[in-house]
C-alpha cells in the first residue's frame, strides 16, 4: 500500500513538472514570437514586464529576465526622453544581471545587451560619455563574440555602431555593410541551442541592408 501511495505520488509530481514546463515554454514562446517587430509596434514595456511575470513565477529560468533586459534596453533606445533613458538602462542592467546570476556562467548573449544598455547610456550625451560607454559597449561585443563565434548578433551591433560612426573615426556605411554581410551569412547558419535561445536580430538587419539599395 506504501508502495503504491509513493508511486501514485511520483506519477503525480512528474506530470506536474511537466504541464508547468509546458506551461513556461508556451508562455514564453507567445512573447519571443513578438521580438521581432517591436520596433513596429513599440510594445517593448509589455513584453518586458510579460517576461519579468514568467520569471518570477518560474524562479530559476534565466532567459525569461535575458529577454526582460532585451525589451528594456529597447524601450530605452525608443524614448524620446534622455532624462529616463538613464533610468530605463539601469533596469535593464538589473535585469541582465539576476539572468548572469541564474545561469551561472558567462554567456554570449547576455554580453550583447551589455552591450546594448553601454549604448543606451551613451546615447544619452555622445559628446561627454563617448570615452566611457563607447569602450565599455566594444569590450562587451568582443567578449560576446570570443564565448560564441557563431553567434551573429554580436557582429550585428559591430555593424551597427560603424553605419553611425563617422569616416573619419573608423565607421561610415562602407564599413558597416562588410559586417552586416557578414552577419547575414552567420543568421543563415546559426543554431539556437534551444527553441527558447536567442535568435532575434533578423529584422534589425533587414532594415540596414534596405539602406544599401
Amino acid at each position: 500500500m506504501k508502495k503504491s501511495i509513493l508511486l501514485l505520488a511520483a506519477v503525480y509530481f512528474t506530470a506536474f513538472t511537466f504541464a508547468q514546463s509546458d506551461k513556461y515554454v508556451n508562455a514564453m514562446k507567445s512573447n519571443i514570437t513578438q521580438l521581432d517587430s517591436i520596433f513596429q509596434k513599440n510594445n517593448s514595456a509589455e513584453l518586458s514586464n510579460n517576461f519579468i511575470r514568467i520569471g518570477d513565477a518560474e524562479k530559476t529560468h534565466w532567459l525569461p529576465y535575458y529577454y526582460a533586459a532585451y525589451c528594456t534596453v529597447i524601450q530605452a533606445y525608443n524614448g524620446q526622453d534622455n532624462s529616463q533613458k538613464d533610468v530605463i538602462a539601469d533596469k535593464a542592467n538589473e535585469l541582465i544581471s539576476k539572468a548572469e546570476s541564474l545561469l551561472g556562467k558567462e554567456n554570449s548573449e547576455t554580453y550583447v545587451i551589455k552591450s546594448m544598455i553601454a549604448t543606451a547610456h551613451l546615447m544619452v550625451d555622445l559628446q561627454t560619455r563617448y570615452m566611457t560607454y563607447g569602450p565599455a559597449s566594444s569590450e562587451w561585443i568582443k567578449k560576446a563574440e570570443k564565448l560564441d563565434a557563431t553567434n551573429p548578433r554580436p557582429v550585428l551591433l559591430e555593424a551597427q555602431s560603424k553605419f553611425y560612426t563617422p569616416e573619419a573615426f573608423g565607421g561610415g556605411k562602407d564599413a558597416a555593410k562588410i559586417l552586416f554581410e557578414k552577419a547575414a551569412r552567420m543568421f543563415e547558419t546559426f543554431k539556437p541551442e534551444t527553441e527558447l535561445s536567442p535568435v532575434w536580430g533578423r529584422a534589425s538587419l533587414n532594415y540596414f541592408l534596405s539602406q544599401y539599395k
